[in-house]
């Protein structure tokens, strides 16, 4: 009976049931539970099985870079990081609220890092994540617009909750990623959060965008209500000896 039941349990795709009903009979457990006991134990085991798959399609989906989390991040004085503000943000309220979080540094001081690792705490609380980055991601758009796939591509990043924008600014936007970028923050405004990693302070983004008209739609819109990390410090490469901030 009990080989019966496993077996509907996995036809079911009840894994997480299944598992732990496998074990409770294999290690003679069953009687330590009320009925009722046994039945919350088995549901507990079947919500958690489906709440970690959920969580790890979300971050498979998210295609990060790297992994990172918020637990490795280092707040030493030197780095200028608030611990209480990332702790804020990890709880991922600003994501709730549609509020953007805009991360500067030099090079290898962990801007990547800390973005990324609130993309992975925004996939653990269930919200949908995707990370560009933002080189590549204009590349492929002005491929999209060549073989009539750019709505299509703007629809995908307009139904994220959280977008990352790696390396921002690395070089200065040409009139098609200028309007490109202009309509990705357009389609989130109020509807969605974004992250953005860049070298250049935020006061310098007006150049890198380009075109005073353009560059203050964009920057008013992506600037309001958001949070403002501005890291210091060594390289935490050369720290760590390791090639990603």
């Amino acid at each position: 009976m009990n080989e019966i039941t496993t077996t509907k349990m996995k036809q079911m795709k009840l894994y997480g049931m299944h598992n732990a009903f496998k074990t409770a009979i294999e290690s003679g457990k069953t009687d330590h539970y009320t009925l009722d006991q046994f039945i919350a134990m088995l549901i507990d085991a079947e919500w958690d099985e489906r709440h970690n798959r959920r969580i790890e399609r979300s971050i498979k989906n998210a295609r990060f870079h790297y992994k990172s989390n918020i637990e490795n991040i280092n707040f030493d004085a030197s780095r200028n990081l608030d611990r209480n503000q990332v702790l804020r943000l990890a709880a991922c309220d600003f994501v709730e609220k549609n509020q953007n979080v805009l991360i500067t540094g030099s090079t290898g001081v962990g801007k990547s890092f800390l973005g990324t690792a609130l993309g992975y705490q925004a996939c653990i609380q269930g919200y949908k994540v995707s990370y560009y980055s933002t080189s590549k991601l204009f590349a492929k758009l002005k491929m999209a617009k060549a073989d009539g796939s750019y709505l299509r591509e703007l629809a995908k990043i307009e139904r994220q909750d959280v977008i990352i924008l790696d390396d921002f600014g690395l070089q200065a936007l040409d009139s098609q990623n200028r309007i490109t970028l202009l309509e990705i923050i357009e389609d989130r405004h109020n509807n969605g959060s974004i992250i953005v990693t860049s070298q250049i302070p935020v006061q310098g983004w007006y150049d890198i965008i380009g075109e005073k008209t353009i560059a203050d739609a964009i920057l008013d819109r992506l600037i309001h209500q958001s949070h403002r990390i501005e890291l210091q410090g060594e390289s935490m490469r050369k720290k760590r000896g390791i090639n990603k901030e």
